[in-house]
């Protein structure tokens, strides 16, 4: 049992763990503490004032609840639990006088503050704020600072709070922002005027309490209180991030992230946030068959009579692709297999054995990762594949994990040891697996790493290093639809190859790979990408935030995405079109709504019925095939472009050129 003490709070009697501070103990008994720079996932600064309380018997002032433990109170003169008062008279003078020096210098901008209607300074001031101000001198001004395109500064509202110089060096692993100055001169400004070059600095956004920190894409175009709110599942990568969708009409305005401490914690990645002017852009609103040569605009009866009558008689195969919710992928595998074809979902062509789930999603959950005093990751690079689950990882290292990696030397954001680039340093990490023992060891493997010829010798090296150490397995899958399409068996023994012999391809919005000239090519999809320029018919479908869908992540847990707008013009969604195709093509499927459909995929696959859960997986060991000799290859080299949606997002491009520069740039010292 923990070290827990009585104390008493505002007339009430808790019992609190000693290790915890004052301002989690009384959020623990109900009572909400003002404050601008605690944050309970950063480290304690104590630096804004706000969050004073009084303790009795204690020194004659208030104290910070933030940097004091329930373990330094003083019990009282016979031994009575302390006593903290958070609403006496001494603690409200005291945090009325810290508002009021808040206030002295910063500017009277809401009303064109971007921040306004969810800023907490607005919100505390209506409890601590005096109608008028006793100072007569003129208000300090700063420059803005130039962070980058993604977050537009007004460091005149700043109130030091130092959120965004704890995160970025603590969370996101770059040292570019810093305080410099003293009293009045003191100020938050980046390195020598550097721009931030991390994935995750949106995330400073969402810290800051006030406007000083605010979205540059977002700026201007609406307020909080006119924004529809949906919950949903983001697909940039597998991690499966827990994200609010916040719509305007019928437009996407920005995406939030909200909070899971099983996936991802409070962060998302930058892609992640602003991927929103993608939905905007090349989108596909209406059918379209080709005639000699050149596509043409067509009606929906007229593309589903045209696709039925391509497969008629024909060998056809299905392509899953990598944004696809699990409910369209099982109605695609239903259609195809009912003509007599094949279905496919390793695009990529990684070795993930479908009856295994142990060996395509591992036995380890993200929230492991904690825990781990030991990682070793093989062939993957998760500053770019999925940035929240490196910042996981980095959290770890921070407690004294050891972190080893096999693959090309990437910027990880933190120390680790290098084995080597190939598989022969695969094999001597292998020998070395003892060292991991008692570590509560995670040995991560990327898809990367699957796709050579000896996908399933690296795969099985790398559970044999899981049964050697007793660490857990976790595979880090890129594509968000592939756990989801494992699961219900979206796969076929031919692999690949098997797909490129059909007379017919039925591509359901697989844009990352090229079909060779030959097949007929119908393709269901929401962007006018690469799989839209190969194809003979093509069928618009809903985006990510458009249709209601599950979605597995990397661990194996299903979430569940709603639906937070309507696609436009024609397209529908994506299971829809193949149950209204399956009934041209005179192979109709079993259910009418989604509601139906969830229910028989939930019959054959039990486990997608518990949302929110990871369910223990199980499944033999690989037997040991021979490695080849090459190194390994990461999964994606373009973070910021790395699917249709992306590839369609003014911004993104932007980001993807910054990030080209900033590589190619010859540092001074060279």
């Amino acid at each position: 049992m923990n070290d827990l003490r009585k104390i008493i709070i505002d007339g009430k009697e808790i019992e609190a763990e000693g290790a915890l501070t004052l301002i989690q103990a009384c959020e623990q008994a109900g009572i909400e503490i003002p404050r601008f720079c605690y944050h309970e996932r950063l480290t304690i600064a104590g630096n804004c004032r706000m969050c004073l309380v009084e303790v009795v018997g204690g020194p004659p002032k208030p104290a910070a609840s933030c940097a004091m433990q329930v373990k330094d109170l003083r019990p009282g003169p016979e031994g009575q639990p302390p006593v903290v008062k958070t609403n006496s008279p001494m603690v409200k003078k005291a945090r009325e006088g810290v508002m009021e020096f808040l206030l002295i210098n910063h500017p009277l901008d809401c009303p064109i503050c971007d921040q306004g209607g969810e800023c907490d300074l607005q919100d505390q001031a209506m409890a601590y704020g005096v109608d008028f101000s006793r100072y007569r001198e003129p208000k300090r001004a700063t420059e803005d600072l130039d962070l980058g395109p993604l977050v537009e500064t007004h460091m005149t509202r700043c109130i030091s709070c130092t959120r965004c110089v704890r995160f970025t060096t603590e969370v996101a692993g770059i040292h570019q922002m810093g305080q410099t100055g003293r009293g009045e001169d003191a100020e938050i400004t980046s390195y020598l005027g550097q721009t931030l070059d991390s994935n995750l600095q949106g995330n400073i956004i969402d810290l800051c309490p006030v406007g000083a920190l605010v979205s540059k894409p977002y700026a201007f175009t609406a307020r909080p209180w006119e924004l529809t709110k949906t919950e949903s599942i983001d697909v940039m990568d597998a991690l499966g991030s827990n994200i609010r969708v916040d719509t305007k009409g019928r437009e996407v305005m920005r995406f939030l992230p909200r909070n899971h401490d099983g996936v991802n914690e409070e962060w998302i990645s930058d892609k992640t946030r602003f991927v929103w002017d993608g939905l905007r852009r090349q989108r596909l609103d209406k059918p379209f068959i080709r005639e000699n040569g050149k596509l043409r605009p067509a009606t929906w009866p007229e593309a589903l009579a045209a696709a039925a009558a391509a497969m008629e008689g024909k060998s056809v195969a299905g392509l899953v692709g990598d944004l696809v919710p699990v409910e369209a992928a099982y109605a695609l595998k239903q259609f195809i297999e009912s003509k007599g074809g094949v279905v496919e979902c390793r695009t990529d062509g990684a070795y993930l054995p479908a009856d295994n789930r142990a060996a395509y999603v591992g036995t380890a959950s993200i929230e492991d990762i904690d825990d781990s005093r030991s990682v070793l990751i093989i062939g993957a690079d998760p500053a770019i594949e999925a940035p929240v689950l490196n910042a996981r990882i980095r959290k770890a290292w921070t407690k004294g994990a050891s972190v080893g990696l096999v693959g090309p030397q990437v910027d990880l954001t933190f120390e680790y040891e290098h084995i080597g680039t190939d598989r022969a340093a695969l094999k001597k990490a292998a020998s070395g697996a003892g060292d991991m023992k008692d570590k509560n060891g995670i040995v991560i493997v990327g898809t990367g790493a699957l796709r050579g010829s000896d996908g399933a010798a690296v795969l099985a090296q790398a559970q044999a290093i899981c049964a050697a150490s007793g660490a857990k397995l976790l595979v880090l899958h890129t594509a968000a639809s592939r756990v989801g399409a494992l699961d219900i068996g979206a796969v076929n023994d031919g692999g690949m190859a098997a797909i490129a012999k059909a007379d017919v391809i039925y591509n359901l919005g697989a844009d990352e790979i090229e079909i060779e000239a030959g097949p007929f090519v119908i393709y269901q999809g929401s962007h006018g990408d690469r799989g839209a320029h190969r194809a003979d018919i093509i069928l618009p479908g809903a985006a990510y935030t458009e249709e209601p869908g599950l979605f597995v992540n990397t661990e194996g847990r299903p979430q569940l995405a709603l639906r937070s707008g309507f696609a436009p013009g024609q397209a529908k969604e994506n299971w829809a079109i193949l149950r209204a195709l399956s009934a041209e093509a005179g192979a109709q499927l079993p259910f009418d709504s989604i509601a139906q459909l969830r229910q028989a995929l939930i019959e054959q696959v039990p486990h997608l019925g518990r949302v929110d859960e990871v369910p223990e997986n199980e499944g033999p060991q690989l037997d040991k095939g021979a490695l080849s000799d090459g190194a390994f290859e990461p999964a994606i080299t373009d973070f910021w472009l790395s699917n249709p949606i992306a590839r369609a997002s003014e911004l993104m491009a932007e980001l993807s050129a910054n990030a080209r520069a900033r590589k190619d740039k010859a540092m001074a010292a060279e």
